[in-house]
């Protein structure tokens, strides 16, 4: 390699149930690739055995409430009273190692991040069939029914937003979806706009 290249940043939705969470940790546990999980603010106390800069950064509201004021953050919600949040600062860090960064996010946050790092790569994963998400979700064995079917109606309202991401991953088979992310990734670092720039500017006669 003639150039030193940054890192990718992922980012990873769907509705709830599709299977991120696994996606994910199936990625992170193959040694032959170059991806970090995002690693994210919170409010909230550190539980037993969570690591400050490993799990989450650990900030106080007022912390928290400044960096979200001066633009810190690539994304942030507040959930049962604490707020969460992606810092822009160390993701650019790891991005300037040359490492990909992978955001699993919800929908409503990945079109936050869209609009302060529009060169991101945005993945939707995205159920077999809507019988299947069903199938997913009633296996979970820990919501009534009530709250499946407003699952449901909401993951239809995400599936219709599929246009605002650069590709579509269907998580039939686990390694099947993770195969497919790392073609995407693959093909990504040897996009000709990533790699034709850095390439002019290393054959620069000094």
């Amino acid at each position: 390699m003639i150039f030193k290249e940054r890192g990718l940043l992922l980012v990873l939705s769907g509705p709830s149930g599709v299977g991120k969470g696994t996606v994910c940790r199936a990625l992170r546990e193959d040694e032959d690739n170059n991806l970090h999980y995002s690693v994210s603010c919170t409010t909230r106390k550190p539980r037993e055995g969570e690591v400050d800069g490993v799990h989450y950064f650990f900030k106080t509201r007022e912390e928290f409430e400044s960096m979200i004021a001066n633009n810190q953050l690539l994304e942030h919600a507040e959930f049962v009273g604490n707020y969460y949040g992606t810092p822009v600062e160390w993701v650019n860090k790891i991005l300037d190692e040359g490492k990909d960064v992978i955001l699993e996010i919800e929908v409503q946050g990945a079109m936050q991040v869209k609009e302060h790092f529009p060169e991101a790569v945005f993945l939707f994963l995205a159920p077999p069939s809507l019988q299947e998400l069903r199938n997913r979700l009633v296996g979970r064995g820990t919501e009534s029914e009530e709250v499946i079917k407003q699952r449901l109606l909401v993951a239809k309202e995400e599936i219709e937003m599929m246009d605002a991401y650069d590709y579509v991953v269907t998580n039939d088979e686990i390694h099947k979806a993770c195969d497919r992310i790392q073609a995407i990734v693959t093909a990504e670092h040897c996009s000709r706009e990533r790699v034709a720039s850095l390439y002019k500017k290393a054959m620069e006669v000094k």
